[in-house]
C-alpha cells in the first residue's frame, strides 16, 4: 500500500502487463478493435489504445455511473475520447468507485510504468493520452517516455509543444 497525499493506494493494476500490451501494439494496432482515424486537428485511436492497455494491465469494465467499457461494435465515450477519459478517470478517483480510477499528481517523478499522461490544449480540451512505457534519465531524473496511438509511436519524449498543460495520471485499480 502506497500514500500519496491524502489517500493510500491499494492497487489491482499491473503497469508490467499494459506496458506489454503497448509496446507490442503501438505501431501495428491491436485488429481486434476498431482503429479510430484521426480527422482534421482532432479524433484519431491515442485514447482507444490507452483503454486497451488499461485493459490489458487488469482494469475492469465498469458499466455503472462513470462507465468505461468496450464490447464488440460499441463502447463507453470514455473508452475513445480523451476528455471523457480524463474526467471519467478523475470522477471515479473522487467518488472512490471500485474498479479503475485515476489520481492527478504534480509531477513526473510520481509516474511508473502503465501510469498515463493527458494532454491539453489552449482550450483547455484533453486532446490527447499517451501510455508510460519506459523511463530516461536526463540531468539526474527519471524522464517517462510514452507509447500513443495517433501519430503511432513506441517510447518517444512525452513532451507535446502544442500541449498547454500536461496531466500526470497515477492509475489505481481497486
Amino acid at each position: 500500500m502506497e500514500y500519496y497525499g491524502n489517500f493510500y493506494k491499494v492497487n489491482g493494476y499491473n503497469g508490467e502487463n499494459a506496458v506489454r500490451y503497448a509496446l507490442t501494439y503501438a505501431l501495428n494496432p491491436n485488429p481486434e478493435y476498431k482503429y479510430f482515424s484521426s480527422h482534421g486537428e482532432g479524433g484519431g485511436n491515442c485514447s482507444n489504445f490507452v483503454s486497451q492497455c488499461l485493459k490489458a494491465g487488469g482494469a475492469p469494465f465498469a458499466y455503472d455511473s462513470s462507465p468505461w467499457w468496450y464490447k464488440g461494435n460499441t463502447w463507453s465515450v470514455s473508452w475513445a475520447v480523451a476528455h471523457a477519459l480524463y474526467w471519467t478517470l478523475k470522477v471515479r478517483a473522487k467518488k472512490k468507485m471500485k474498479g479503475l480510477k485515476a489520481f492527478e499528481v504534480p509531477s513526473i517523478e510520481s509516474l511508473s510504468l502503465g501510469d498515463l499522461i493527458q494532454y491539453e490544449d489552449y482550450k483547455e480540451i484533453i486532446y490527447h493520452s499517451a501510455i508510460v512505457t519506459a523511463f530516461t534519465i536526463d540531468r539526474g531524473i527519471k524522464v517517462p517516455l510514452i507509447s500513443q496511438n495517433t501519430y503511432n509511436a513506441r517510447n518517444i519524449s512525452y513532451i507535446k509543444p502544442k500541449a498547454k498543460k500536461t496531466h500526470f495520471m497515477k492509475i489505481v485499480v481497486s
